[in-house]
């Protein structure tokens, strides 16, 4: 009798322990007994301080030197970490690194990335997909799961299991300088539709998915890799926005959460706390009101909103106390480790505790395959197959869609091949493509300077205007999108004179501030390409329809 009831509690506790740590995933049937089985197979198999050392995911650069090298390795092959994030810069390095260190492991590696626009975020060489304000001008979400799901393909051919997207922030603070272009804008519902979207592309490949930044970082005006950056909003506010999307995506199946480094007076009363490190935060908002039980993983532990305020190691220890499952980017594995250690065996942490989130991250690398063994990835043809075909035209279909007609004048729209046009470039960016589309679609446009136009050599009754604005998009999402005074008067005064039509190929940001109302026609492409330069002649012509809509609040003109 007493067999049986031990045989009974055990069976309870891992029908418990299945629906805490997966829950969210809609597993039933025997790849419910196959994942259990394997599951509590490794964890028993674990010493403690194997089980700890699962929490950590650390960094892996291929383009540093040899004693980074040599400390990740020992990190995986000594301390027996849980996981990788890659960081840059060559893919086909990272590969080769990625087949070594598999090879040695007992438990296989989680691999991560963040890579919300594609491995180009990290890696030179590979393609690079739209920015995510991008994908919130687009009407048609089939072509942000497809995008998504483009970018699946692309990290389980490099080795990744888990790439670190969407980013849910809703970016309602124009002059954000750490979110901005990466959200899918400032109107929660669509904010929702894309992460979605974007979430089942991924998954659909097997790639794990995060919803981040925790519990919102879209009304900052602070970068938290410099500092903790403070939201002094009610509690109210965060449940009826900044929550928004995390509570909708947690009923959608999202693989994990992400927890920004960032202060929440209303949930957290000590400034010094950031999200990442509060029990409040994390444990009893995110997990227990919101009913989460998948992964939750801290933002970068690298970070100055977090590392400024607590030592490599101890703020290891606060994180997975506080909730986290997976500390990501540590700086302090071994004294993380010990420190956990400490607290489990003096009782301040349950051992409960660590079973719960070692339980989840081995779920995790069931559902990224990773229980079927380590199968050494291709090096042969790598670049070609993540430079594919697909993923060009993909790209012209959602640049192509994304583009915006924020206003026209039907007088002068679309333009008239028979017109006398002078084209104006303002900032420092790349305009030959849509220049060479401009000439041969409207013959008499000629190319001018702002000193000629200020001359008086052009009559504004002969010569209607394009100005085109264009800066590098492409090289970082944190590229400055304020134009210059000089282009601000610019178009102030040259719209007074002249028939505009602006062709804004940058952030639509960039148009707050600028009086609009003398401007003929605006149209928006938001990444500056040879893409958007070429589609949007398209819309000039008449020959195609815009079909985007504005993701965000700009310069009096509202979301839709």
């Amino acid at each position: 009798m007493r067999v049986l009831l031990c045989l009974n509690l055990l069976l309870f506790h891992s029908v418990f322990l299945w629906g805490q740590v997966n829950s969210h995933r809609k597993i039933i049937g025997e790849e419910h007994n196959q994942a259990s089985k394997w599951v509590d197979s490794v964890y028993t198999s674990l010493s403690l301080e194997d089980k700890i050392a699962q929490l950590f995911m650390v960094a892996a650069y291929v383009n540093k030197d040899q004693s980074h090298t040599q400390e990740v390795n020992k990190l995986v092959t000594e301390e027996h970490i849980g996981g990788l994030i890659l960081m840059q810069d060559d893919v086909l390095k990272q590969v080769r690194w990625i087949n070594e260190l598999q090879k040695q492991v007992k438990t296989p590696l989680l691999i991560g990335i963040d890579g919300e626009w594609g491995l180009a975020q990290r890696f030179t060489g590979t393609v690079q997909f739209p920015w995510s304000m991008t994908l919130g001008a687009v009407t048609d979400d089939n072509l942000v799961y497809e995008i998504a799901r483009q970018i699946g393909i692309h990290c389980k051919r490099a080795g990744i299991n888990w790439d670190f997207a969407p980013v849910v922030d809703i970016n309602v603070n124009p002059n954000n300088p750490i979110i901005g272009n990466r959200s899918f804008g400032s109107d929660k519902n669509n904010v929702v539709q894309k992460a979605k979207a974007y979430m089942r592309g991924l998954q659909s490949q097997g790639i794990l998915s995060s919803a981040k930044h925790f519990p919102g970082h879209g009304d900052t005006d602070a970068d938290s890799h410099l500092e903790l950056p403070v939201l002094k909003h009610t509690k109210a506010r965060f449940d009826s926005l900044e929550l928004y999307p995390f509570k909708k995506l947690i009923a959608e199946s999202i693989d994990g959460i992400m927890v920004a480094h960032l202060n929440v007076p209303a949930i957290e009363k000590d400034p010094k706390v950031p999200a990442s490190l509060s029990y409040n935060v994390i444990t009893k908002l995110l997990k227990e009101e919101l009913g989460y039980k998948g992964m939750i993983i801290t933002d970068a532990l690298n970070m100055q909103g977090v590392a400024k305020n607590y030592p490599y190691g101890e703020m290891d220890y606060l994180a997975f106390k506080a909730g986290n499952d997976i500390l990501l980017f540590s700086q302090g594995v071994v004294s993380g480790k010990r420190k956990i250690k400490d607290g489990i065996e003096n009782g301040d942490i349950p051992m409960s505790r660590l079973e719960e989130s070692v339980k989840k991250i081995l779920y995790a690398k069931y559902h990224a395959g990773l229980n079927k063994g380590f199968i050494p990835i291709p090096e042969v043809n790598l670049l070609n197959d993540l430079n594919d075909e697909n993923s060009e035209q993909l790209k012209e279909k959602l640049f192509t869609a994304a583009i915006t007609e924020l206003k026209s004048a039907k007088e002068c729209f679309p333009l008239n091949k028979d017109k006398k046009y002078l084209f104006l470039p303002l900032e420092n960016g790349d305009y030959q493509t849509f220049y060479s589309g401009l000439k041969e679609k409207f013959p008499d446009t000629e190319l001018v300077t702002l000193t000629q136009l200020n001359s008086g050599k052009y009559d504004p009754k002969r010569y209607e205007l394009i100005i085109g604005i264009h800066k590098d998009t492409e090289t970082t999402v944190y590229y400055s999108h304020k134009l210059s005074q000089t282009s601000q008067n610019a178009i102030a005064n040259l719209s007074k004179r002249y028939t505009v039509t602006l062709c804004n190929f940058i952030s639509p940001y960039s148009l707050n501030g600028i009086n609009l109302s003398s401007i003929k026609n605006v149209i928006l492409t938001y990444q500056n390409n040879n893409y958007t330069q070429k589609a949007i002649i398209g819309i000039l012509d008449g020959t195609q329809k815009a079909k985007g809509k504005l993701p965000v609040e700009i310069a009096g003109y509202k979301f839709y």
